[in-house]
């Protein structure tokens, strides 16, 4: 090989290894590396506030009547996309034969205030996979969500006792750090009872099908959690 070619080889050397060498400490690659090793988190616990509408016999407006609201939730993430919660709930509903828009063959005048406390097992799918996009290749920050799920809900006052509950609603959830998320959500809870406001079947009339002229209440809140339970790094993970 000429002087002039073994000259060209090292020249093209020193330059590969030049670009290698900046892009190895280049604050890109610094980042790569970074998002593919920082962890993920197998669960989230949290509390939320908020305020609960009643809608039965009593008020028909989704606005109307609203009342405080607290929630604690603890969260097991299937995957970027879905998890699972366990929430626990209390709050008031409050109203009165005075609200009603429909005329009621009740002799006195009727008025309630009941305290809600229920347990619910809830579904939660996102539409697209949640995170900081550092743990999960393709995560996104702010994503929205929809929900259903099955609980058992008790209601104070007169007839008191315990009903089921379908809850189904949706909502909005934004990683705020990479442990803490900010979630709005709004979900209503279907009941097949006709009593959580103390009265049941004003008309007397009796009726058919599981929800039909029954009461269901809704809430709408802001909650915040905190992730927990960080995945063992050598086990196999949803990255793979």
């Amino acid at each position: 090989m000429s002087e002039r070619c073994q000259k060209i080889v090292a020249g093209g050397i020193w330059w590969r290894s030049l670009l290698l060498l900046l892009f190895t400490f280049s604050p890109l690659h610094i980042f790569t590396v970074s998002a593919q090793d920082e962890p993920e988190y197998k669960m989230e616990a949290g509390a939320g506030a908020g305020l609960v509408t009643y809608t039965g016999d009593f008020n028909g407006n989704l606005l109307k009547g609203m009342q405080p609201f607290g929630t604690l939730m603890a969260k097991y993430h299937l995957s970027p996309w879905a998890a699972v919660s366990f929430n626990l709930g209390v709050g008031k509903i409050k109203g009165s034969s005075d609200d009603a828009e429909t005329w009621y063959p009740i002799e006195e005048r009727y008025e309630f205030d009941n305290t809600l406390t229920e347990g619910i097992f809830r579904y939660e799918y996102n539409f697209w996979a949640y995170g900081t996009g550092r743990e999960y290749r393709g995560a996104r920050r702010l994503v929205p969500f929809i929900t259903v799920g099955l609980g058992l809900t008790h209601h104070s006052g007169e007839n008191s006792g315990i009903t089921m509950s379908l809850p189904i609603g949706a909502g909005i959830k934004y990683k705020i750090g990479q442990r803490l998320n900010l979630i709005a959500e709004w979900v209503m809870r279907f009941t097949p009872g006709d009593h959580i406001d103390g009265v049941s079947d004003p008309y007397g009339i009796k009726s058919s099908g599981l929800f039909k002229n029954t009461d269901c209440y809704s809430v709408l809140q802001l909650a915040l959690t905190y992730d927990l339970w960080m995945k063992c790094k050598t086990c196999h993970n949803d990255r793979d």
